[in-house]
């Protein structure tokens, strides 16, 4: 089980049309792997495909080309993706860079915890939604006389470690974030990080970690995809591409962040 194949992504390509002549290609031909428990990588420049190949790998967008199997499902397959709707919508969650557009301004924390739990019907394993709610906010690090305030009333870390518990609540097996410690200072940074590895030690989840910054990546991945013009550079574990990369674009990057 502990080598088990989570997420397969396989030849996956996307293209955005720019007009009725020309499309540009934002994701050329990828493929990776997850394990189960794994922290993997995505690392490049603005612009590089990252963030086009996460949406695609939680459905947001269709892929032009290529498969997505998520254990086990084609998730690219419309009759398999709704027969198994509910649990792809449950089990992978995502979180975003900018924790103030992603929640909602006008819902206490309270109903932002709640909420996707209440939309897909499950049943508390502690009673009621509030007690879940304040289990969530009690593992993520914050109080949960929080559940009472606005997200404008927080601060960038405690916004984002509700959106880590809005994403906790369903019990997910992967998350994919993107960019979600970029946006914070370092001491708040390393505190996010810390967190995401004690939900991969204590809870098994798997991760799809998309960065540009190269040092965080280090920090905390087990393997990495590095890419560049939507197309792959070179991949594999995270010691082996920063203290040995193969690729010029990779040691470029490397020179950069240091």
């Amino acid at each position: 089980m502990e080598h088990e194949i989570l997420l397969d992504v396989r030849h996956l390509t996307h293209i955005f049309p720019l007009s009725r002549k020309t499309a540009v290609k934002a994701v050329d031909d990828v493929s990776f792997q997850i394990r189960r428990g794994e922290i993997f990588g995505l690392v490049g420049e603005s612009g590089s495909g990252k963030s086009t190949a996460a949406r695609c790998v939680m459905n947001i967008y269709q892929p032009y080309a290529g498969q997505i199997y998520y254990k086990g499902i084609d998730t690219c397959d419309r009759g398999q993706f709704r027969k198994n709707k509910k649990m792809l919508q449950t089990t992978r969650q995502m979180i975003f860079q900018d924790s103030g557009s992603s929640l909602n301004q006008r819902m206490k924390v309270r109903d932002i915890i709640e909420e996707p739990m209440r939309v897909q019907k499950i049943r508390p394993l502690r009673g009621s939604y509030e007690e879940e709610a304040r289990f969530q906010m009690k593992y993520v690090g914050l109080d949960p006389e929080y559940l009472k305030k606005y997200p404008g009333e927080l601060s960038g870390g405690q916004r984002q470690r509700v959106c880590i518990g809005a994403a906790l609540i369903v019990h997910p097996q992967l998350i994919v974030a993107d960019e979600a410690v970029s946006a914070l200072d370092v001491t708040i940074q390393a505190q996010i990080l810390q967190l995401i590895a004690r939900l991969r030690r204590e809870l098994g989840i798997s991760y799809l970690f998309i960065s540009h910054d190269l040092n965080v990546v280090y920090e905390i991945c087990d393997r990495c995809l590095v890419m560049h013009h939507g197309r792959i550079v070179e991949q594999g574990p995270v010691e082996d591409i920063f203290d040995h990369p193969k690729e010029e674009y990779t040691r470029q990057l490397l020179a950069a962040a240091e």
